[in-house]
């Protein structure tokens, strides 16, 4: 059994924060029902990046697993009265639309908790629920400029760049299936669902741990530091002979472990590095000393060489080194799955290993409304009723 097994979740998300979430609760187990428009579905099904065999794109593909797709129009009271039987036998309704949007249909928490007291809504928005942003359009480029990702990232002096993945739009789909998980614990002890709202302006503010301690306490506004470290020196990527290497000696053992095992026993010595807070403020020089015996040899030479001498060290790896790793193997990170038309797709593993009640990956990312009629069966439609909402365009 799953650690979320018995729980159902109604998923009315689209593109990536909202179904990233919903995956989270459905790789728990979780019956995760991803509630669709007729006809056209997520628009991420069709305008989010290529497709493979298929209509449906790559991107759909990689965060709607371990879901069943019901189609319904919540603009019609067919579909909406549909909506409302579902939530009665449903712990978890995920949103993200617009804020007020949901409210319009009639699917906001307010209306869904007369039906059923216990169930738990969460929304995920640009800028949250409330707030002089909250009417905003977002992205996931947007939130990280206006989050103050974009102010830290990169090199200095070098134009506003962005995390490379979607950092903001997942972050704030793993804190909404955190605050879900919440109100699922917190429902035991007082029997009553409640409102869950996050945003993705928020998730990434949330991460600001170190940049929020440098303003704060030091009154300094931070800036891009490329891959050196905010609070120890040498933690950075560095020049070997055939690519970068990232070390990291952050402290003062670890740091004479290093210069110990490069041959450099000159450079505690110096005074610009004897103290953290000398290399800190030297860090350049203290990059062009060490990279000056690095690129003697090899980045493998150097990574075997460094671990074996107690000193944390890896590789830049690109995507491709990453899924061939043999570790990401050992770690279940690669996963297959059948696909009705793809065929067998791969797709990320569970990142989260529990002892008695894991994850797993049972099915791949439905096609369209595959499963309509089942769900509908479920909640009691007869046949004469389902046919009669499709024709109608309900469902």
């Amino acid at each position: 059994m799953s650690a979320l097994h018995g729980l159902r979740v109604l998923d009315v998300t689209q593109v990536l924060a909202g179904p990233f979430c919903g995956q989270l609760l459905a790789d728990m187990g979780a019956d995760v029902i991803k509630v669709e428009p007729p006809g056209a579905g997520d628009q991420s099904r069709r305008a989010l990046g290529f497709s493979m065999k298929g209509d449906d794109t790559a991107a759909f593909l990689a965060v709607n697993r371990n879901k069943r797709s019901l189609t319904l129009n919540l603009k019609t009271d067919a579909g909406r009265d549909a909506f409302y039987r579902l939530v009665r036998g449903s712990d978890i309704v995920i949103e993200n639309f617009r804020p007020g949007v949901a409210k319009r249909l009639g699917i906001d928490y307010e209306a869904l908790r007369e039906i059923q007291p216990r169930i738990i809504c969460a929304s995920i928005s640009g800028y949250g629920q409330n707030g002089p942003y909250s009417a905003r359009p977002a992205h996931d480029l947007i939130a990280q400029g206006m989050a103050g990702l974009m102010s830290v990232t990169g090199e200095p002096g070098g134009p506003p760049a962005k995390v490379g993945i979607s950092i903001a739009d997942l972050s704030a789909g793993l804190f909404c299936a955190y605050g879900v998980v919440c109100a699922v614990v917190a429902r035991e002890r007082t029997g009553r669902g409640q409102y869950v709202d996050t945003s993705i302006f928020e998730a990434p503010v949330a991460m600001a741990v170190f940049e929020s301690t440098e303003l704060w306490g030091l009154g300094r506004v931070p800036k891009p530091l490329g891959s050196t470290n905010r609070t120890a020196a040498p933690n950075q990527a560095l020049r070997a002979k055939d690519g970068y290497i990232n070390v990291c000696a952050a402290n003062e053992r670890l740091w004479r472990k290093l210069c110990e095992a490069l041959g450099r026993q000159d450079l505690p010595a110096d005074p610009r590095f004897a103290e953290n807070m000398d290399r800190m403020a030297h860090q350049s020089e203290l990059a062009e000393e060490l990279e000056l015996t690095l690129v003697e040899r090899d980045v493998a030479d150097w990574v075997d060489h460094l671990l074996a001498a107690g000193i944390p060290v890896g590789p830049i790896l690109d995507y491709g080194q990453v899924f061939s790793d043999p570790h990401t193997a050992a770690r279940g990170m690669v996963v297959e799955m059948d696909h009705p038309v793809e065929g067998t797709l791969k797709g990320l593993g569970i990142p989260v290993k529990l002892s008695d009640t894991p994850g797993s990956v049972r099915r791949a990312a439905p096609i369209l409304g595959a499963d309509t009629d089942e769900i509908l069966c479920e909640i009691g439609y007869s046949a004469d009723e389902i046919r009669r909402m499709h024709r109608e365009g309900a469902a």
